[in-house]
């Protein structure tokens, strides 16, 4: 075996050609919630349940008994300084609740996914999203949510690929929360969930 040719890179490269042998690539697509995964319509899906705990725990059980070909993650997300509806592909998810350096906190998604989610959204940003049990508490990032880290993590100890893609619902600074963008953040969501998929397929 060719060095660095890992089990997790050829089946990688096997995504990304759209085909396992005769046998179509499965992604796995995992959100917090149900209506997260609206767009995802005939692909394998999760609903990993809200924060970083239950999506860990939750992932890393479907990761074992589906093992896929590779794990897209997506979902709504806060930001600072990004309008409401902006997508954003993840350059690494930064768990922001620890404090110390025991506890692992930085994971990357696959650079192959990485791009070919840019390929299928080229306005997307490409930034670290940062992942806190508490809205508010990722101050490193520009991009806050719940799971991502929990998700990454749980693929990388998998040996699965994976990839966070997050359409921005509001300012996490905003204290008004009925002047967050929960509909245009989820009906965004939902249109760039199939192009996602099909370029991952390709």
């Amino acid at each position: 075996m060719p060095e660095g040719d890992t089990s997790c890179t050829r089946r990688r490269k096997s995504l990304i050609r759209g085909s396992l042998g005769s046998v179509r690539a499965v992604i796995l697509v995992v959100a917090a919630t149900q209506r997260e995964l609206d767009g995802a319509a005939g692909a394998k899906t999760l609903a990993c349940g809200i924060g970083p705990v239950e999506a860990a725990a939750a992932t890393a059980r479907a990761l074992a008994e589906r093992r896929p070909d590779a794990l897209l993650h997506v979902g709504i997300a806060g930001a600072r300084g990004l309008s409401a509806t902006s997508v954003v592909i993840g350059s690494e998810a930064v768990y922001e609740d620890p404090v110390g350096p025991l506890v692992p906190a930085r994971v990357e998604p696959d650079a192959e996914l990485v791009a070919a989610a840019r390929r299928a959204l080229p306005d997307a940003r490409v930034l670290p999203i940062g992942t806190s049990a508490h809205v508010g508490g990722a101050r490193a990032c520009e991009v806050e949510a719940m799971e991502g880290f929990a998700v990454l993590r749980a693929a990388v100890l998998a040996n699965v690929p994976a990839v966070e893609v997050r359409v921005v619902s509001n300012d996490v600074d905003e204290a008004d929360r009925s002047r967050w963008e929960f509909e245009g953040a989820l009906t965004r969501l939902a249109e760039i969930i199939p192009r996602l998929l099909g370029e991952l397929a390709r």
